[in-house]
């Protein structure tokens, strides 16, 4: 296989997988308060902590941590284009107190006229939600938790775009049958890029609203989740460097202790899940959090905390086996291709280039190719910004799902072919049942779209389906 098909799967898996496969799965993070539950995907999603809230969440707040959250609020805040005022806050103590913490938020939306703002630190983000008392008071003197602190971090955020009726809106149309039942379809884009966070309050709305959200896979079902673990590394006694060429393995190996891995854990990987990996890292950027929650992953992690009832289309083992049959030559150039978007061409090394070549060929490293994934990315750039604003119309010119299902792409066609129907099935079946629901789809978005599409599918089924008016 040569040309520029090696990267027709960087489309195919920012919109139709709902994870790319992942090379291990997380650890469980230790219980959060309940009152937290809310606004713990919000706040992972916005980068204002990671995973380490689940182990320090009672300890005080340090000042790098507060530092790291300041600064994504006040990034957050500037996107919303408020007419900026006067630098406030002289006299105000930053410190790791819940005052100083209030301080430090304070200075970060003083920068702005927000309504209020010039009522000071205390009054301004309690009358936003940001802060609130215990009854007794709102015990400013005493150190701060992390989790207090994100929370107030959190709330600012969130209650500061709902003033400004802003935040992305996504992908969402809505489907009756004209007798109780509601089915939403949320159009996901299986990346985290050009600041999707924070989302609308509409959709959040949505999202707490439904009587269950299904997803392409249950990302809480962890024995599916280890039997693709499984699926992902060989078993028959051979490793990657049986599969692929010498050389490539090298360079596989190479890009790999980039990441942290070392040979023996890289050797037991198949080139399907290490280029899934490594394509997925190739599309974020400086607009991703630090944390690179895709959008589905989010809704996820919103409906799960709030006690929402989860399900799914397909099966880890679905989806893994469209990977897994893929012939070996495929694998091999995926493989290779994924490589190619990880690296610097101008600062490869001799023996890089030529395992890159041997399997993509010459024009691979040109600038013309070069240009050409730089156009890719760009293309995931817009289709986010389509789901951000909530235009589909927009979407499927970008996306263009027609030029897809023609093309003689090996993955493409395993993709799309095989799956529309049994998603538009479950849809059909969700809006045909007995009584009074209200569900969530949250499936790829190129699975909504063109004639073979969901939306299109309910629509020659007889259901009403209509894009959601914005808020």
């Amino acid at each position: 296989m040569r040309g520029k098909r090696w990267f027709a799967a960087l489309l195919s898996l920012c919109l139709m997988l709902s994870a790319a496969p992942a090379l291990a799965a997380e650890e469980a993070p230790a219980p959060l308060p309940a009152w937290s539950y809310g606004m713990v995907a919000d706040g992972y999603a916005l980068g204002l902590f990671g995973d380490e809230i689940s182990a320090s969440h009672g300890q005080t707040v340090t000042m790098d941590q507060l530092e790291t959250m300041t600064q994504v609020v006040a990034g957050k805040l500037a996107l919303l284009e408020v007419e900026t005022r006067p630098a406030a806050g002289e006299g105000l103590v930053v410190d790791t107190t819940r005052g100083g913490v209030v301080n430090a938020l304070y200075q970060a939306a003083a920068a702005y006229a927000f309504p209020g703002v010039e009522e000071g630190p205390e009054a301004f983000l309690t009358s936003v939600g940001a802060l609130a008392g215990d009854g007794t008071g709102l015990a400013l003197d005493r150190p701060c938790t992390y989790l207090e602190a994100a929370t107030m971090a959190n709330s600012l955020i969130l209650n500061l775009y709902d003033q400004q009726n802003a935040g992305s809106l996504g992908l969402l149309w809505k489907a009756d049958n004209g007798a109780g039942n509601t089915l939403y379809l949320l159009g996901s884009i299986h990346t985290d890029v050009n600041n999707t966070y924070p989302v609308h309050r509409q959709l959040r709305d949505i999202i707490l609203g439904a009587d269950q959200v299904t997803f392409e896979l249950d990302f809480n079902d962890q024995a599916q989740i280890a039997e693709l673990a499984a699926m992902q590394v060989y078993t028959d006694g051979t490793t990657l460097a049986d599969h692929i060429s010498p050389e490539l393995y090298q360079v596989t190996v190479k890009v790999a202790a980039l990441l942290g891995m070392d040979e023996q854990t890289v050797s037991q990987y198949k080139a399907w899940a290490l280029a899934s990996t490594f394509q997925s890292l190739a599309t974020l950027d400086e607009t991703t959090s630090s944390n690179a929650m895709a959008i589905d992953l989010y809704v996820n992690a919103k409906a799960v905390n709030a006690g929402i009832p989860i399900d799914a289309v397909e099966t880890y083992a679905f989806q893994g086996g469209i990977f897994d049959s893929l012939s070996p030559a495929y694998q091999e150039t995926y493989l290779a291709s994924g490589l190619l978007m990880m690296l610097d061409v101008d600062a490869m090394d001799q023996e890089t280039r030529d395992a890159l070549v041997a399997v993509l060929g010459e024009e691979a490293l040109e600038p013309a190719t070069q240009d050409y994934l730089q156009a890719q990315l760009d293309q995931i750039s817009a289709m986010m910004d389509t789901w951000k604003n909530r235009d589909p119309e927009e979407f499927d010119r970008v996306f263009d799902k027609d030029a897809v299902l023609t093309s003689d792409d090996e993955l493409n066609a395993k993709l799309f072919t095989g799956r529309d129907p049994g998603m538009i099935q479950y849809a059909a079946g969700y809006l045909s049942q007995e009584g009074s629901h209200t569900g969530l789809l949250v499936v790829g978005a190129g699975h909504m779209v063109g004639d073979t599409g969901i939306v299109q599918g309910l629509k020659d089924l007889g259901y009403t389906v209509e894009v959601v008016p914005d808020p």
